[in-house]
């Protein structure tokens, strides 16, 4: 055997052992465990996570009066949320009716994101060539951010109004005989904010995945004979559910638990779950309070189960 032969083997050798002499050379001796890695990530999530929603759960089960809210345990706060509804079916009870205006905005304002973000982030993924550009189009999605939501959504007032911008508009070119009453502190105009303020959650993550889409399989897909909305509906859409499923958690749960927007916008006349669970907090009537929020996360909880029922993000990222 040459020295020729022997030089590829001792470099193979030593290419199995320099984990170990650096780790023996570290100053700590050896690497450390993952688990140790990850604990200070770990405790950060237990502390202002886990520990704060624990305490939501058992608060919800304390009892309360008019003054003080008294630790024993009791189901009351759940019980009073759902009293009637048995005796008023097949009417709906008022906190039924509640969750239902919630979902129906959370569908709603789903819908139209994801139509409005999926247009965006197929334009500048297939239409833009430029990564520079892309980038820079995805950046100038970011500049409403610069502003607080409660201002963004103020906005709007001087548009929507009865004396607004609109209203002058339509009635100065007689498209109407007095100002439209439901542009404004309507269910309308609710929408309209949410779809303003959390189209970008849609936008980004359908975007990311598009991005990653090879343009060779868009070019096969046209070869093969196949239309603009073929190779849309059977290579695109396939290819950016992940994005499409994250984009559908941010605005989902962002909905769910808003009560800025809809008091707001709605002119505090919609309803919506976290309108109950402000209110409750108003009141100073925490379990009750606490008992909502328990709620509200089990119904978010569940709609997020059955999109990820859609596609397994763990597997597709």
């Amino acid at each position: 055997m040459t020295t020729t032969d022997t030089l590829p083997k001792a470099a193979r050798a030593l290419a199995k052992e320099p984990a170990l002499g650096r780790a023996d050379a570290s100053p700590l001796g050896r690497v450390l465990p993952g688990w140790v890695q990850a604990a200070p990530f770990g405790l950060v999530f237990l502390a202002f996570f886990v520990i704060p929603l624990v305490l939501v759960v058992v608060v919800s089960f304390f009892d309360y009066n008019d003054y003080e809210t008294i630790p024993t345990f009791t189901t009351r706060s759940y019980v009073e949320n759902f009293e009637g509804c048995f005796d008023q079916l097949p009417g709906v009870c008022t906190i039924l009716k509640t969750y239902g205006s919630t979902l129906k905005f959370c569908f709603l304002v789903w819908a139209l994101t994801l139509v409005i973000g999926f247009t965006i982030a197929y334009f500048l993924a297939f239409h833009v060539r430029s990564l520079t550009v892309q980038m820079t189009l995805a950046l100038v999605c970011t500049i409403p951010f610069w502003t607080s939501n409660v201002i963004r959504m103020i906005s709007w007032i001087p548009l929507l109004g009865r004396n607004g911008l609109i209203n002058q508009a339509l009635v100065g070119s007689h498209v109407v005989d007095q100002p439209v009453e439901w542009l404004l502190y309507s269910q309308f105009s609710v929408v309209l904010a949410f779809v303003h303020l959390f189209t970008f959650f849609m936008v980004i993550p359908i975007f990311n995945s598009m991005a990653r889409i090879d343009k060779r399989l868009i070019e096969a897909a046209y070869d093969a004979g196949a239309s603009g909305w073929q190779t849309l509906w059977n290579v695109v859409v396939p290819l950016s559910k992940p994005g499409i499923v994250i984009g559908s958690i941010f605005v989902v749960t962002i909905v769910m638990g808003d009560f800025i927007t809809v008091g707001v916008m709605g002119g505090q006349q919609v309803a919506s779950a976290g309108k109950v669970i402000q209110t409750r907090l108003d009141a100073l009537q925490f379990p009750p309070a606490a008992a909502n929020a328990v709620i509200l996360l089990a119904v978010t909880l569940g709609i997020i189960a059955l999109l990820t029922r859609v596609v397994d993000i763990r597997k597709e990222l």
